[in-house]
């Protein structure tokens, strides 16, 4: 199993209306036929702590079954139209892949 969590940090000057452009954009990802299971969210209203970073703005979660899964998904249609058409909005993205 290998676990690609992704944070999406949006530039601050972005509209309302780009926000959620980009919201509806990342939960198309859960489309994609290699994932095991997909989850999107924003930062939980959790008690700050010195360890948590909830600077991000968006964070997804895909379990994939294997690396081969993991490589499907970064070249599937929707993967890459969700970069194409929202790449302009973040001002920085961070992955971690797990195994």
């Amino acid at each position: 199993m290998l676990i690609h969590s992704v944070f999406f940090y949006l530039k601050p000057e972005l509209s309302a209306e780009a926000r959620a452009a980009f919201a509806e954009g990342v939960a198309t990802l859960g489309q994609i036929k290699a994932l095991s299971a997909f989850y999107v969210g924003r930062p939980a209203a959790t008690e700050k702590r010195p360890v948590i970073d909830d600077s991000y703005d968006y964070a997804i979660t895909c379990v994939l079954a294997d690396v081969a899964a993991h490589d499907a998904y970064q070249v599937d249609p929707i993967h890459q139209a969700f970069i194409a058409a929202h790449k302009d909005k973040w001002a920085g993205v961070k992955i971690y892949d797990a195994a």
